[in-house]
C-alpha cells in the first residue's frame, strides 16, 4: 500500500479517503468492514470498494477496503 498517498479516495460514492479509513482503523478502533463504514461511510453505497469479490465495476478498482484491514488488523 506504500504506493497510496492518505488522500487517495477509496471510496468514490462516499468521498472516504486511504487516510480516513486508517484513522478509523488505528483510532477509532474498527476491526471489520462494517465498522469502517459506521465510522466513514466507506463501502455503504454500492459496495464495490468493500472487496474484490464486491467490485461488478469496469475497471475494477484498483484498493480495496478489506486490503486495507488485512494491513492493520492483525
Amino acid at each position: 500500500m506504500a504506493q497510496f498517498q492518505h488522500s487517495y479516495e477509496v471510496c468514490s460514492c462516499k468521498h472516504v479517503t486511504l487516510g480516513e479509513i486508517i484513522h478509523s482503523i488505528k483510532e477509532e478502533g474498527a476491526k471489520t468492514v462494517e465498522d469502517i463504514g459506521d465510522i466513514t461511510d466507506a463501502g455503504t453505497a454500492c459496495g464495490c470498494c468493500k472487496s474484490a469479490e464486491d467490485d461488478f465495476g469496469t475497471p475494477k478498482m484498483e484498493l480495496y477496503l478489506d486490503q486495507i484491514l488485512k494491513k492493520f488488523v492483525k
